[in-house]
């Protein structure tokens, strides 16, 4: 058996299938549809708020990105305890799974760096400043460091340390989810009260369902996209690196004792 037939019986292929390619591209085309309907609908369909007038528009864009950015810390949770599980029991669906680590780590900042910027943009004509440590807004920024430092981590640390580091770090990280869903319901905050299940006068106008929904769901399609993209670079780079390592030893069993 030769090198080459030892290497790709061990290493799968890296030619990405043929019904993938289309589904991603039925996917894409989909999701900028329903992002295109969640557009329309909170630009030109929802009235304008009676007291805050066409900023309140800017609410169904951050709401999304505040569901959002607690979701996909989950799946980098569920991903990296599937990474520590995995290590020595197998391997290689390990690193599948530091893989779906990485990609919901980079949605997760995307997200949650959405969220603080439209909190901002609402927070300024509506309280007359950029920024106050409100408890809502200081544990999401508390969030977006964290997750930023995990991504740095993954820069930064040895390789061989990378991938348990990180997933310790998501361990620790997922702690703050419910603290910053719970943030305005524990303290008093200058952030408005819960939209859902807040209390009396909590919820939603259903002038404002529309959307607020076809926003959720554009934006939740957007990031399922975008971490698929960069899981499947992600595991490209795995496989690549799997075999150059094969090569490498291979090349040197060949070599003369």
């Amino acid at each position: 058996m030769d090198q080459r037939t030892l290497t790709t019986r061990r290493i799968p292929s890296l030619a990405t299938p043929a019904w993938l390619r289309n589904t991603a591209v039925l996917w894409f085309i989909a999701t900028v549809a329903v992002l295109v309907v969640g557009f329309r609908q909170a630009l030109f369909i929802a009235p304008p708020d009676g007291e805050l007038g066409d900023v309140q528009r800017i609410f169904y864009y951050h709401l999304s990105f505040a569901i959002l950015g607690l979701i996909f810390p989950y799946i980098n949770l569920i991903a990296s305890i599937a990474y520590l599980y995995l290590r020595n029991r197998n391997p290689f669906k390990a690193l599948g799974a530091d893989a779906l680590a990485l990609a919901s780590a980079q949605v997760t900042v995307l997200y949650v760096s959405l969220l603080l910027v439209t909190g901002m943009l609402y927070g300024r004509p509506v309280w007359g400043i950029w920024w106050t440590w409100d408890a809502r807004l200081t544990s999401s920024f508390i969030l977006w460091l964290i997750y930023v430092s995990y991504l740095l981590t993954r820069k930064l640390a040895p390789s061989e340390q990378i991938a348990p580091l990180s997933a310790v770090l998501a361990i620790f990280a997922a702690v703050d989810v419910p603290i910053v869903f719970m943030s305005i319901r524990w303290w008093r905050t200058q952030h408005p009260a819960p939209v859902f299940a807040g209390g009396e006068k909590s919820g939603l106008d259903p002038s404002m369902y529309p959307p607020v929904l076809w926003n959720l769901a554009g934006w939740f399609m957007w990031g399922i996209f975008i971490m698929a993209f960069r899981f499947f670079i992600e595991r490209r780079r795995q496989r690549i690196e799997q075999e150059q390592a094969l090569r490498t030893i291979e090349a040197s069993l060949e070599e003369p004792q």
